[in-house]
């Protein structure tokens, strides 16, 4: 029996994010610059927005660019920001195939303009699909969302909006990038790194983490059924026992 075969439609998570690792270093076993990692990694990208629209996924989250990648040498920026245009630009077919919309949470004005340009015309362009959101998380770390967000906060306290007395977890998720956007209830890492990497802190508070050794550009549908098909199998107790549960 297949790994897609296996999934329980009843238990599917709504809300799947994927740290996509492993571009880098799938690229120098190969002899090539890491750029080549990342092209190559884009078919993970169509593959896992394809088969979790298909399966009924509503939302998939993918880090594609954290604040922390600035850092890079310039010649990898450049490259990943042309290629990020160039990706964009060509997957909008596949976006109207299959019904997804896109849209981004991060720093978005930090991004070059022509980028910024080429995003916003594709959020628009595909805002009307309504199978599933693929949310792309571009110059984004949780460090810096939560940041801003305490900053809102703190801005309409003292323009006299809020009094301290009213801030609480439910308002500081109303202040997020992803004030609209449900929690994950899966979290998958690939290329065997088991951390976090400053990825959506707040929002993974109760989600199953699951990691596979496979570099992401290896990553295929199978790989993403048989992460959904590991969460079915978990028992999800939200700090309960699990006589609560049952």
């Amino acid at each position: 029996m297949s790994w897609k075969d296996q999934i329980k439609q009843d238990k599917l998570p709504r809300h799947i994010a994927i740290i996509m690792d492993g571009n880098g270093r799938w690229a120098k076993r190969r002899g090539k610059l890491r750029i080549f990692g990342h092209r190559n990694g884009v078919k993970s990208v169509r593959e896992a927005a394809e088969s979790a629209a298909e399966l009924g996924v509503e939302f998939l989250t993918l880090y594609a660019f954290s604040t922390e990648n600035w850092s890079r040498p310039r010649s990898e920026v450049n490259a990943l920001m042309s290629l990020l245009v160039s990706t964009i630009h060509k997957e909008i077919k596949t976006l109207h195939d299959n019904d997804i919309s896109l849209k981004a949470i991060g720093d978005l004005q930090s991004l070059p303009p022509a980028i910024y340009k080429e995003l916003q015309d594709a959020i628009k362009e595909t805002a009307h699909h309504k199978r599933m959101s693929l949310v792309l998380a571009l110059s984004y770390s949780s460090h810096w969302e939560i940041t801003d967000a305490v900053r809102k906060i703190a801005q309409k306290v003292s323009d006299g909006k809020l009094v301290p007395e009213d801030i609480n977890a439910d308002l500081l998720s109303k202040h997020l990038t992803t004030r609209d956007i449900p929690d994950p209830e899966l979290l998958i890492r690939t290329s065997g790194e088991f951390r976090i990497s400053n990825f959506l802190l707040w929002q993974i508070a109760y989600a199953e983490l699951y990691f596979t050794n496979k570099l992401w550009p290896d990553f295929r549908k199978e790989d993403l059924y048989e992460a959904i098909v590991d969460y079915q199998k978990r028992e999800r107790r939200f700090g309960k026992t699990s006589d609560q549960v049952k």
